[in-house]
């Protein structure tokens, strides 16, 4: 009896170690993934591999340990992260798991660094909307299984905050406290208020202050508040020339904004691709002088098909890299019909 309760005594205490820690930071690179746990009072080997799912001996073995030495109090242990406690499915469940994000590092080579795990998780874990990512914030990359489920690290949670926005200047409506109109002097100099606001025939003369004044017109500020209320009605007309339409979601859209009135820069040479996760019409692509968000339209000169793709980041320079000009990810080469691991292609996009 006193050893089941010692058994049961030695679990919790493994459950509640694990939710003590501050965060679980995943540490090394795919496929070599680990969190680092600090031993506190009474865990054990066995505690450990109920709170991580991971075999009490793989932890002993990972770490060089003796198994049957135990552990010590305050000791730091290495937690391996594997397919069999490590969930990086779009619906993970578990305690999340987080990466520190480094100088200059990008959505994409996060991907790449933790078993290419999709971007669309990283972005939906995340509650992001686009591909920036900012120094020193957290990113949740997958989720570990176990009892360690209790605890949920909110401060590091990354959050995007909100653009701060300037709210424009509101009309100084409380200083024209005496209503008027900006062709008499007797109306602001009449003590009584209530029959200044009776008469209807104000509402009439508002038509020639929409055409007399103007945004620049500073001299007449004070009365085209006071008469703002009455010819709202006439601004409604200059609505119907719209402002330039704003920018598409589409990459083709973005493309013909990022190249309007330019001379686009073209490149002509072999091509590749890579693996990715991207949602199905969402095309991206590595390239060395684009630089980041730059959308690039990729044609195949051999049956005239293009697609438009979002830069990510540089090439990596790997020797199965060298003279390449663009590598595409998987999806968008079944776009431009073709099946080969290199390939001709020509480039155009943003000088």
């Amino acid at each position: 009896m006193v050893r089941s309760l010692l058994i049961i005594m030695g679990i919790m205490l493994g459950a509640a170690g694990v939710q003590a820690q501050d965060i679980l930071e995943v540490q090394g690179t795919a496929p070599d993934l680990y969190l680092m746990h600090t031993v506190t009072k009474g865990e054990t080997f066995y505690s450990l591999s109920r709170a991580y799912s991971v075999p009490p001996k793989e932890i002993a073995a990972q770490n060089n340990l003796n198994f049957d030495g135990g552990l010590q109090l305050g000791q730091s242990v290495k937690i391996p992260l594997n397919k069999g406690n490590f969930v990086q499915s779009g619906e993970a469940a578990g305690h999340p798991v987080y990466h520190k994000v480094s100088e200059k590092e990008t959505l994409y080579r996060i991907s790449v660094n933790y078993n290419k795990v999709s971007l669309d998780n990283i972005r939906h874990w995340n509650n992001l909307t686009g591909d920036g990512v900012q120094k020193d914030s957290y990113l949740i990359v997958g989720y570990v299984k176990g009892t360690n489920n209790g605890a949920v690290i909110a401060s590091h949670t990354p959050a995007a905050a909100p653009p701060a926005t300037i709210p424009a200047a509101p009309p100084a409506s409380p200083a024209p406290a005496p209503p008027a109109t900006e062709t008499t002097t007797v109306v602001k100099n009449n003590p009584a208020p209530s029959t200044v606001l009776t008469p209807a025939p104000p509402v009439v003369t508002p038509a020639p202050p929409v055409t007399s004044n103007t945004d620049s017109d500073n001299n007449s500020a004070s009365e085209t508040h006071a008469s703002a209320p009455a010819p709202a009605p006439a601004p409604a007309p200059a609505a119907s020339t719209p402002p330039p339409a704003p920018s598409g979601s589409s990459f083709e859209q973005i493309y013909s904004q990022q190249t309007a009135g330019k001379k686009p820069t073209t490149e002509k040479g072999p091509g590749s691709w890579f693996k990715s996760n991207a949602g199905a019409g969402k095309y991206y692509a590595l390239h060395n002088s684009a630089s980041r968000g730059t959308i690039i339209k990729v044609t195949n000169p051999l049956n005239g098909k293009s697609i438009y793709a979002k830069v990510l980041e540089a090439i990596p320079q790997m020797k199965q890299n060298a003279g390449l000009i663009i590598k595409l990810s998987d999806s968008a080469i079944e776009a431009l019909g073709t099946n080969e691991t290199k390939f001709y292609c020509e480039l155009s996009y943003e000088n």
